[in-house]
């Protein structure tokens, strides 16, 4: 063992030898050559260039260069290194100064703590409290504690909802009708028009309005589709200016998966709810008495079956009094007044209004969201209108409701539509596997009367919640197939109608006929 090592020692001590004769050789080699007799090394050069041809001058130019830029590459990694050292070094020292300070400052803020417990002592005396140090801070960390208790009980969670009880002063805001703003549907669609036209720019045609206003009396969800520039947002927007409340208009995130991206959540480690636009925009209008839009604006960016379940579910409901939606598990002191036990009382003057796009960027609207919504297609601008200046009006939510009412009560769908609905239900059922069901009949039988007290037919209203509700279905299924049944279809609808009626249900079925 001993033999083995003494061998290894000399081993290495040979290695480094050499390691340190060849960078002492190379040192001398540049040391004599460039700075001691230059001169010997450039006449050895001169008297050896003498033989040079071209070859040789082409590959000394080439071998003198590379030596230039080792030389250089060498100098210049010598000095980064020494530049690291010296930052490194100059680090070193700079935290042991900074320690040093440190030191020092806390010693002076042990200096300072002791000179305030010694005055707050000298305080207590006048106070009557114990002249102990330890119990004068502990009875001013209890008083401490005790302030903190009492401005988490003035500081709400909601800091959004409380500043609307505070806007509104815990009071609702009683809308005021005058005789003027007393109109009827039909009469509600004509100054929309013109007030649109006339303040705001924005051309709508009788039917569409009618179709809107179809829709509110129908459904509480409202989803306006149609390519970029049809109006589908200003639509809303002007009805919140037509109407004298503004609408609100929330821009759906392609992230939202589920309830509490809209309404919020409450957070765990701050104890505080992020409230969200969405949510406020609800609880304002528990303080309101006229009519409020809330609208999802590219609300297929995500899935709305997804972030929306809830609200598809309670607006089913039949009694406004069991619209509740779940806020928070529940309740402590400082929450805003409208909530109940964690719980938001949906009220009945608000519309969910979505606007849906069709491209490769949005998920498909399924049946379930359909099916419980009033559907409007906004395909073409409306042509220009040049319109008396009119003003905006206050209608309250209960005069609206009975508006949509009376319409129901006065224009009930004919006998005749009615049988003629039924055998259009029949052949799609039986040809198509598609039927009208329950909740669609009920919109059917809600939607074209308040379409036709809005100024339109009868005919009309039956054509475009059919296309919308039923024949919009028809798009799933396997239509090179169904070709023969297709014009059975529009040969029904002519015996039933007239050749002349249906133009909305025959565009959409001559659509599918030319994608087959």
């Amino acid at each position: 063992m001993s033999e083995f090592a003494t061998w290894y020692i000399e081993f290495i001590q040979t290695v480094f030898e050499y390691v340190a004769s060849f960078f002492a050789t190379l040192f001398n080699a540049f040391y004599y050559a460039l700075w001691v007799n230059p001169s010997n090394m450039l006449d050895s050069f001169v008297n050896a260039s003498m033989n040079f041809n071209a070859l040789d001058w082409i590959i000394g130019i080439l071998i003198l260069i590379i030596n230039f830029i080792f030389i250089v590459s060498l100098a210049y990694f010598i000095i980064v290194l020494l530049r690291r050292y010296f930052r490194f070094v100059k680090k070193e020292v700079s935290k042991d100064d900074l320690l040093i300070e440190i030191t020092e400052l806390n010693q002076k803020l042990i200096d300072v703590t002791d000179e305030k417990n010694a005055i707050l002592t000298l305080k207590s005396s006048d106070l009557g409290l114990p002249m102990n140090r330890r119990s004068v801070t502990g009875t001013l960390a209890k008083l401490n504690e005790e302030e903190d208790e009492k401005l988490e009980e003035q500081t709400s969670r909601f800091t959004k909802l409380i500043a609307v009880d505070e806007t509104y002063h815990m009071q609702v805001l009683q809308t005021n009708m005058t005789e003027s703003d007393m109109l009827n549907l039909n009469q509600l669609v004509d100054r929309f028009i013109n007030f649109a036209a006339s303040q705001l720019k924005l051309f709508y045609s009788p039917k569409i309005v009618s179709i809107f206003f179809a829709g509110m009396g129908s459904s509480k969800i409202i989803i306006l589709e149609g390519i970029s520039g049809t109006g589908k947002t200003s639509l809303p927007y002007s009805m919140g200016k037509f109407f004298n409340n503004d609408t609100s208009i929330i821009s759906v995130q392609p992230s939202w998966r589920d309830r509490a991206e809209m309404i919020g959540y409450l957070n765990e480690f701050t104890k505080k709810f992020n409230e969200t636009d969405f949510l406020k925009s609800i609880y304002e209008a528990t303080y309101r008495t006229d009519l409020n839009f809330i609208v999802l604006d590219e609300m297929n960016l995500a899935r709305v079956e997804y972030y929306f379940a809830d609200f598809l579910s309670i607006l089913e409901m039949p009694n406004t009094s069991e619209w509740e939606i779940d806020i928070t598990s529940d309740t402590v002191p400082g929450d805003p007044i409208h909530l109940k036990e964690g719980k938001l009382l949906l009220p009945p003057n608000i519309w969910f209004i979505g606007t849906a796009n069709r491209d490769d960027s949005t998920f498909a609207i399924t049946d379930k969201v359909y099916d419980r919504a009033a559907s409007i297609e906004l395909s073409v601008r409306a042509d220009y209108i040049d319109a008396p200046f009119t003003d905006s009006i206050h209608v309250t939510h209960d005069y609206m409701d009975a508006l949509f009412k009376e319409a129901v009560k006065m224009n009930p769908i004919s006998q005749k539509s009615l049988e003629n609905l039924k055998k259009i239900d029949e052949f799609i059922t039986q040809n198509f596997q598609i039927t009208f069901g329950n909740r669609i009949m009920k919109q059917i039988n809600t939607f074209v009367p308040i379409f036709v007290a809005c100024g339109q037919s009868e005919v009309d209203g039956l054509d475009y919640i059919i296309t919308r509700k039923v024949l919009r279905k028809f798009e799933f299924l396997n239509l090179p197939f169904l070709r023969k049944e297709l014009d059975e279809l529009i040969a029904l609808i002519d015996k039933l109608f007239g050749k002349q009626s249906f133009t909305e249900a025959r565009n959409m079925i001559n659509n599918y006929k030319k994608q087959m």
